[in-house]
């Protein structure tokens, strides 16, 4: 853990405030939740909680399946990072940050279906650029992003692609509620 120097009391109703730097850097918005979990040196500690974090093992396995279906490759993303991914290097993508071009898209909760010379990308710091991204939403919550990646034959998906993605994401959706 690291320590940051801020102190911060709790009110009469046991409620802490958490620094907008703390909240900014770690991507922490209004009405996200946040797991808490206790150590025997007496810490408290603050974790942000995916709901699609518990359903990685079934999007990993929906990845590989949208993936050899479409022979585009394929990443799910909770609202912050990557957590299932097929058809691309995992090591390259797992965990990576989700970039504001992502976010961008998944807070208009609509489909997005990059048009030829249109360049958007999926995850912060890399290269993947977006052919499909569909939100995936839960309990009218934003919970992450089913996404295709681009690729040689991806110029403009076909309308089955954009299909399978909305499934995809309607279906982890599903999950989480």
């Amino acid at each position: 853990m690291k320590a940051t120097g801020i102190v911060r009391r709790i009110d009469d109703l046991g409620r802490v405030v958490i620094p907008k730097e703390i909240r900014r850097t770690m991507r922490i918005r209004e009405g996200d939740p946040l797991e808490i979990f206790t150590g025997a040196g007496g810490e408290v500690v603050f974790k942000k909680y995916s709901p699609m974090g518990e359903l990685s093992s079934i999007a990993s396995e929906y990845a590989e399946a949208l993936a050899t279906s479409t022979n585009l490759s394929v990443i799910i993303c909770d609202r912050d990072h990557c957590i299932a991914a097929a058809g691309v290097s995992k090591k390259d993508v797992l965990e990576r940050p989700v970039s504001t071009d992502l976010e961008r898209i998944c807070e208009e909760r609509r489909t997005k279906v990059c048009e030829t010379g249109e360049v958007l990308y999926a995850l912060s710091g890399a290269d993947h650029e977006i052919c499909v991204a569909v939100p995936i939403i839960s309990a009218g919550d934003i919970t992450g992003a089913v996404v295709f990646l681009r690729n040689e034959r991806a110029v403009r998906p076909f309308e089955s692609d954009v299909k399978l993605a909305g499934v995809a994401a309607k279906f982890l959706g599903n999950q989480t509620e």
